[in-house]
């Protein structure tokens, strides 16, 4: 059986002008980077804006576990299968983080016969926005600790600095330093610390900013610190935001890529859903919709998160309108769900099936909440019995939901054909009458308080002291009537890794709120979620290697 990394290498890509020819664009529009990738202007924007949009289609799915899910190989595999079925389709994707491909989780392109390529580019520098991220925001973190080494004349707190260092890797030791260690000329010692890239309010930014103009008025908004005697001090006090924008207007604009069957992608951002808001770039679903008639994107982890952040933040904030979710599961992860370990999650369960597919059911249930038709994908794997996935039809057809068996793993496109024509069928007979969960008009607490009953299905939210404090802070700078973004563990509907299927009789506890007034939205830090990752005790990266032609292998 061939690796990921062996299909991707044996593709057979075309240049990507044929694959923007596709798109009614032609080589004048593009800035290629290499034969195989190119970036779009953002001047695309305003010659397609008489564009009627197309139908926009959320992919997400159940709470991820150890047995994995598929939710990018099914985006992946539903737009090869639009194109089976003689639909237009583009697919809009986030970038991946380097952090995840040398950790545990992997990359971020697909698997399989389900994959965006060039595969080792993507997952790695791919056109160097990750990089560009990351300079920006480390140059904001240089001339802010500069300013006050030359005399501080804002008067910042050094022990009130907000605003943290970043690198797009998983590195646990670089959670909590100091810096200006080494005497007068080295600056000023203080506590620091870093996130990773991903997790950045400028990554945040970058993914919501309409345009240059629109992203530099965001970058100024970014909330650094306080002063000595409590006032605000924001990055356009700094005077570095020209040079920040200047380091970001290539980033800005989306990347065109290709899938394994040629159907066009744009790969865009990448924010993770449990620590930031999960969704690719506002440019690139944007730009998706005048360039196709069905645009499929994503939203990272489970549906709790990604997909209620992108509905209760992107779309509020983008005038998006989906049509229709499409929520990813496997018969192995609901089985897990119910109970079963991972090592007898190949042999048939069907009672704990029926225990774990609650999980299945509360996330539906959610979905509909927001007023989007939603189809199940069963994202098929050999293990899955008849009697299974009777119970999931019987499943589907009493929640009123249509649900399709994908193999787009093994088959590509064509092993996403039913999935695709049920999807067109759904937005056909069941139009969307989309509306965000709550009105940011309420209180931070209230909104908070929306989200854990109606999504998470907590009993309520308690505070710590420490968060009233952040809260009453933000509220005195009149910030309190943003959407909130919460960062929570993604394994669970709780922000309790360890409970599985739908948890009942819990408490959201909320440890910190911090302002993300750049990217327009309240972060709620939840449970023991971590904004820098560490490694694990074998990474992903130890298994990685390239040959003396450069050919890269271990990479999934």
């Amino acid at each position: 059986m061939l690796t990921d990394i062996e299909i991707a290498q044996a593709a057979k890509m075309l240049p990507i002008n044929e694959i923007a020819a596709g798109l009614s664009m032609d080589a004048d529009d593009l800035e290629f980077y290499g034969k195989y990738k190119a970036k779009l202007p953002l001047s695309l924007c305003e010659k397609y804006k008489d564009r009627a949009d197309g139908k926009l289609i959320l992919v997400t799915a159940i709470n991820p576990t150890p047995a994995g899910e598929g939710k990018t190989t099914v985006t992946v595999g539903l737009g090869e299968a639009m194109q089976k079925i003689g639909k237009n389709a583009v697919i809009a994707l986030r970038e991946p983080s380097m952090g995840p491909v040398f950790g545990v989780k992997g990359g971020a392109a697909g698997g399989g016969y389900a994959q965006v390529v060039p595969m080792e580019d993507i997952n790695l520098h791919f056109t160097g926005d990750m990089h560009a991220l990351t300079a920006a925001n480390n140059l904001l973190c240089a001339v802010l600790d500069n300013h006050i080494q030359q005399g501080n004349a804002l008067s910042i707190d050094p022990r009130r600095i907000l605003f943290k260092r970043c690198l797009d890797m998983n590195d646990r030791a670089l959670r909590n330093v100091v810096v200006g260690l080494g005497g007068k000329v080295n600056g000023v010692p203080r506590e620091d610390g870093f996130m990773i890239t991903v997790a950045s309010e400028v990554m945040a930014i970058l993914c919501l900013a309409s345009d240059l103009e629109d992203l530099k008025k965001r970058l100024g908004d970014i909330l650094v610190a306080y002063t000595y005697d409590g006032k605000p001090v924001f990055a356009r006090d700094l005077d570095c935001i020209g040079a920040m924008t200047a380091l970001l207007k290539d980033a800005i604009k989306p990347n065109l890529v290709q899938t394994l069957e040629n159907t066009p992608a744009l790969m865009h951002g990448g924010p993770f859903a449990n620590i930031a808001h999960g969704c690719n770039s506002v440019t690139a679903t944007k730009l998706g919709l005048k360039l196709a008639d069905y645009c499929i994107t994503e939203a990272g982890f489970g549906a709790d998160l990604g997909a209620e952040k992108f509905l209760d933040i992107k779309c509020r904030f983008a005038g998006l309108k989906p049509d229709c979710i499409v929520l990813v599961a496997t018969i192995r992860a609901l089985k897990y769900n119910g109970g079963v370990p991972k090592t007898e999650l190949g042999t048939e369960n069907v009672e704990a099936l029926k225990k774990g597919i609650i999980n299945l059911q509360t996330h539906i249930e959610n979905m509909q909440k927001y007023g989007v038709p939603a189809v199940v994908a069963i994202n098929r794997f050999g293990t899955d019995t008849k009697a299974e996935i009777a119970v999931i039809n019987e499943f589907c057809q009493k929640m009123g939901v249509e649900v399709s068996l994908t193999e787009v793993f093994a088959k590509g496109g064509e092993g996403g054909k039913d999935l695709a024509q049920k999807v067109c069928k759904t937005i056909e007979e069941k139009p969307s009458s989309y509306h965000p969960l709550y009105d940011t008009d309420l209180s931070i607490p209230e909104k908070l308080e929306t989200i854990a009953k109606e999504i998470y299905r907590a009993d309520g939210v308690t505070f710590t002291a420490a968060a009233k404090k952040s809260l009453a802070e933000i509220e005195a700078l009149g910030k309190d009537k943003l959407p909130v973004c919460v960062a929570k563990t993604q394994y669970s509907l709780s922000d309790n890794p360890a409970l599985l299927g739908k948890p009942e009789g819990f408490t959201l506890t909320v440890r910190d709120v911090r302002l993300s007034a750049g990217a327009g939205f309240v972060v709620a830090l939840t449970g023991d979620i971590m904004t820098m990752p560490g490694l694990p005790k074998v990474p992903a990266a130890s298994k990685i290697d390239v040959d003396a032609d450069g050919n890269i292998s271990g990479l999934f």
